[in-house]
């Protein structure tokens, strides 16, 4: 005699609670790392223009320091 299979209604709305929680979570979850995603490419737009300027720079202080470097040998400052 085996009784008929019964289904715990506490169980069960506990268990989709726990369901939609843990749904509404993830999306909210998956939303901030979109957003963060977003800002960090909007970041990297702009650091190819950065680096163009840096490298020029760079450029340009070796040649100051070429300048420089005969400026002394001429006024015989060279140590």
């Amino acid at each position: 005699m085996s009784e008929p299979l019964k289904v715990d209604r506490t169980l069960t709305f506990g268990l989709i609670v726990t369901i939609l929680i843990q749904t509404a979570s993830g999306l909210i979850w998956a939303g901030a790392a979109g957003a963060r995603l977003s800002a960090l490419e909007a970041q990297i737009a702009l650091t190819p223009g950065i680096s163009e300027r840096l490298a020029r720079l760079e450029g340009q202080t070796v040649h100051i320091e070429q300048s420089l470097m005969r400026i002394e040998r001429r006024l015989g400052g060279h140590e």
